[in-house]
């Protein structure tokens, strides 16, 4: 099946998007941005490849206009873009800057001129720098001013919103943050981790009551997921796999969708949790109008005793890689869209909020043939084909990204877009998968 076959076969009225975040395009230079925690850690030794940062980035914030371009010229109808915490508030809780507040009007309004549906975030990661100075997400207080910010964003934005949702991939928020230390603020503590891990999940659910006391009725939650499989059929391999599943999936669609954490990831942060943190289920659960899910790869799940608290390592097998190092694994987004509708949120409509790949693009005479993630991409937009004929309410699909941008930890070695961008001059250039979902939303 062809880019354009898959996409033809899915229904009219199904959502086709691509999506960004703002610490990774806007240029937190620009703007009277504040500090966030990744400006902090991007200036720590050894954390971020070649000791770069988010302060030019794209330069979305001078480019915006020409970029919501490329995505309506493209044929796509959405555009899931996040707002930046610390450009709306980038000194105090409540002193506003007015300058964030011009450029989100102006962004959200040019999506809507030009038939774009707005899917926003309010958090993809990047914390003030006042409040990981203070403890950030092991502090309850982070919840309750996240709390604040959405109300902020509602009062300003939100009649505008197609739909939104509080917090982009809590697994990473949380236990990639505060247990592996791969994004900021690089703890390596079961003990942080375990608050992370409750009070990420508490600002959800405050934020979704504050999106409800604004009226509005398509909040949803965007969870991660990753496919762990055992690395051999082992007990200890397979009950690894298992305690991998609940920490990176299981711990979010079980709190959201259950109201319960599950017991395994309980008894991994025994003594650990906040205190009376039962009390915050209900509210954790407070019911959505939607889902999504971001998928990218595979693990493979080896125990390991020198580990001292999961015993467990996740490792790669043979299946083809993208530039990542993730393996190219379609079959684990058919596993978890069936999971959501099988087991946690039957009839919520559910969207793919993120797929894609990096690859090693080149330029080559102006163009960059990016045939890799043409077929990425098409081999997992024939899972959710097959999943909607089989009657699955799967409404949308996103790919990530817009843009070649700043990839965290990575800094920019790592290009995801579907637009190449020379970070020198900025200058864009629509790739080949570009070309091809124009071809196929956009036909002649």
């Amino acid at each position: 099946m062809t880019l354009a076959a898959a996409i033809r076969s899915l229904p009219d009225g199904f959502t086709f998007g691509t999506a960004t975040s703002s610490y990774q395009i806007e240029g937190n230079s620009f703007g009277g941005c504040g500090q966030s925690h990744w400006d902090d850690f991007c200036r720590q030794d050894g954390r971020v490849a070649n000791g770069e940062n988010g302060a030019v980035a794209c330069a979305h914030h001078h480019h915006w206009a020409s970029d919501l371009n490329l995505v309506a010229d493209a044929g796509f109808d959405a555009y899931r873009f996040s707002f930046s915490w610390p450009r709306l508030l980038p000194e105090t809780h409540q002193g506003i800057n007015p300058d964030g507040i011009d450029f989100y009007d102006r962004l959200i309004d040019g999506m809507l001129a030009r038939n774009l549906r707005p899917f926003a975030t309010l958090h993809h990661w990047d914390l003030p720098s006042r409040l990981a100075n203070n403890g950030g997400w092991q502090k309850r207080d982070t919840a309750n001013y996240f709390a604040d910010y959405t109300d902020l964003v509602m009062r300003h934005f939100g009649d505008r919103l197609a739909a939104v949702v509080p917090i982009n991939e809590p697994w990473c928020v949380a236990w990639l943050s505060h247990y592996w230390g791969h994004h900021a603020p690089g703890l390596t503590s079961l003990a942080a981790t375990a608050k992370a891990m409750h009070h990420v999940q508490l600002a959800h659910g405050l934020s979704v009551a504050v999106m409800r006391e604004h009226g509005h009725k398509q909040v949803g939650a965007v969870l991660n997921k990753e496919f762990p499989q055992p690395i051999d059929d082992s007990p200890s391999a397979v009950a690894k796999a298992e305690l991998f599943d609940g920490i990176y999936n299981r711990w979010f669609e079980d709190s959201i969708f259950k109201g319960r954490y599950p017991e395994d990831v309980l008894a991994l942060f025994d003594g650990q949790m906040p205190g009376n943190f039962e009390a915050d289920m209900e509210l954790i659960a407070a019911p959505l109008d939607w889902v999504g899910v971001n998928y990218y790869t595979r693990s493979l799940i080896k125990p390991d005793a020198r580990e001292p608290h999961i015993g467990f390592e996740c490792v790669r097998g043979d299946l083809p890689k993208t530039d990542m190092g993730w393996e190219i694994y379609p079959e684990g987004l058919a596993y978890f869209l069936k999971r959501l509708a099988a087991d946690y949120c039957p009839n919520l409509p559910i969207y793919v909020t993120e797929n894609g790949m990096a690859n090693k693009d080149m330029m080559v005479d102006g163009a960059v043939n990016d045939v890799e993630r043409i077929e990425f991409l098409t081999a997992h937009l024939e899972v959710v084909v097959g999943l909607v004929a089989e009657g699955l309410p799967i409404q949308g699909y996103f790919v990530w990204s817009l843009l070649d941008n700043f990839e965290w930890s990575y800094g920019y070695d790592k290009r995801f877009g579907i637009v190449h961008v020379d970070y020198e001059t900025q200058k864009r250039t629509p790739k080949a998968s570009w070309h091809a979902f124009q071809q196929s939303l956009k036909p002649e």
